[in-house]
């Protein structure tokens, strides 16, 4: 018989897991909710979670453990594991990151702004005041929650000591790590093929989940999944006990290149780089007869910083640089410093930065300019939107996230293009739409294209039907052959060049 261990996350307590929890036992598991309770620091979580573990073995023998952490709850959970690891079959992730050892809680914490002003303020005494109603939204997606929930959510909701934040987990190492499952919220913006593209980023972490008996499973909800759809947590979770769900990649599984390195959609001529700094040029024969207009390709992430290669140097992202240039303007290629989802100001400005240097160069035309961004890279358009130079003829999008994800924990309304089309911006714009898009990141597309044309902004909308995102290096279709050529000309029509 499974024995679950539930253990509540931030602010959270007993009470959100108690629909789940009943759940699993009527249909034939115990299940064991843990009070964490007040506690000066991690380490007496970790001591109750164990205590939990212990109870369990005195009054029934030895029997499988699993232990089930929700976000922050992941850290005591994981530490219990390291202390009791003859006891616990499984570790179940739910809606959280890995929990590293010498890494403390605030260093995952979902809301960046308050992990910012924490950090920075290098408090280890007080508390961190649990949300108001309104405020759940800050802390991870609330999609699927009924008024109910989020009522319960804030009339249970606790203060979480900082101590329990900042005290960094230590764990004393087993001879192997644990059988897990990670299960991802895809309303808060995780999905499978997001953690596999970060594994294949290089992402050490991920690579070291990248083992038979560590699986995956998606749910179609926000971060509260013990509230918004208890039996399908249920489900999932004896599944994860019984070692079912999706691996993240065998090794006969596993592609030659990462999509983002596979060929491009269409063959394009082997016009060669200049490099210069952070940026590259692709320059069309005959440009000394006259000065050109160039596309800026901006591309997403985040990117972990130590990926190699760079962005620039992504077949993607190549062949877009020397497909301008077979079209007769200057194509340009960066690298930014989007490495996390808190550094949208910093990669903003490394784009201004390469934007100015493209200018400068005596072989562009400085007033004929198109930026055209990518995935992640979306919330970069809002500052353009905003308040647009004379210069800038036309922005492009390929399957971008519009707005950060509610997972993110990110507010910063500089980066919210939906709210400055919604006031009307004049600048023409060329989105092209991947129709086997993820929810949470269709849902930002959607409310991008609503409050344009609420605003009528000049959006211009092609769609990939059956394209993914990402779509050059994984669906080489008709459609989306067709749907880069024509947003190619669209942007080449708004810089005089069509």
């Amino acid at each position: 018989m499974t024995e679950f261990v539930l253990v509540p996350g931030l602010f959270t307590g007993p009470r959100v897991w108690r629909a789940t929890a009943e759940l699993l036992t009527a249909r034939g598991a115990n299940t064991h909710i843990v009070d964490l309770g007040p506690a000066a620091d991690l380490e007496t979580h970790i001591a109750r979670v164990v205590e939990t573990v212990d109870a369990i073995g005195a009054a029934a023998g030895e029997r499988d453990i699993v232990l089930v952490g929700h976000d922050y709850g992941m850290h005591p959970a994981v530490g219990a594991a390291d202390r009791r690891a003859n006891r616990v079959a499984r570790i179940v992730y739910v809606d959280t990151a890995p929990a590293q050892d010498g890494a403390p809680a605030l260093t995952s914490l979902a809301n960046h702004e308050v992990r910012e002003r924490l950090t920075a303020a290098g408090d280890r005494t007080g508390e961190l005041p649990p949300p108001t109603r309104k405020e759940w939204q800050h802390w991870g997606s609330t999609a699927g929650l009924s008024d109910d929930d989020l009522d319960l959510l804030t009339a249970s909701a606790t203060a979480q000591p900082l101590g329990t934040l900042v005290q960094p987990l230590r764990l004393t190492g087993g001879p192997d790590p644990l059988p897990s499952t990670a299960v991802l919220c895809t309303e808060s913006g995780a999905t499978i093929a997001a953690v596999r593209m970060l594994m294949n980023f290089g992402d050490p972490v991920l690579k070291a989940l990248a083992r038979p008996d560590v699986t995956f499973f998606e749910l179609p909800t926000g971060h509260w999944p013990m509230l918004s759809c208890p039996g399908e947590l249920a489900d999932v979770l004896l599944a994860a006990a019984a070692g079912e769900g999706t691996g993240l990649m065998t090794p006969e599984e596993e592609p030659e290149h990462p999509g983002y390195m596979r060929p491009f959609l269409f063959d394009v001529p082997h016009i060669p780089r200049e490099r210069h700094g952070t940026i590259d040029l692709y320059v069309p024969e005959g440009v000394e007869a006259a000065p050109r207009p160039a596309i800026v390709f901006v591309h997403g992430g985040p990117v972990p910083a130590g990926v190699r290669p760079t962005p620039r140097d992504w077949t993607t992202f190549v062949s877009y640089g020397r497909y301008a240039a077979d079209r007769g303007v200057i194509g340009v290629t960066l690298d930014h410093a989007l490495h996390d989802v808190s550094a949208y100001p910093t990669a903003a400005g490394d784009l201004a930065a390469a934007v100015a240097q493209v200018r400068a160069d005596p072989r562009v035309d400085a007033e004929r300019i198109a930026l055209w961004f990518f995935s992640g890279s979306g919330p970069m358009t809002a500052p353009w939107l905003s308040e647009p130079p004379t210069w800038l003829r036309c922005l492009a999008a390929c399957y971008p996230i519009m707005s950060p994800l509610p997972g993110w924990g990110v507010n910063d309304p500089r980066f919210r293009p939906a709210e400055v089309v919604a006031r009307g911006s004049d600048v023409p714009f060329v989105l092209v739409r991947a129709g086997l898009e993820t929810s949470a990141i269709a849902a930002t597309v959607a409310e991008f294209v609503t409050a344009a044309e609420a605003g009528g902004a000049p959006l211009e909308v092609l769609d990939v039907p059956d394209g993914h995102h990402g779509f050059e290096g994984l669906d080489h279709t008709d459609d989306a052959r067709r749907a880069v050529r024509e947003a190619m000309g669209r942007v080449l029509e708004r810089l005089g060049r069509g």
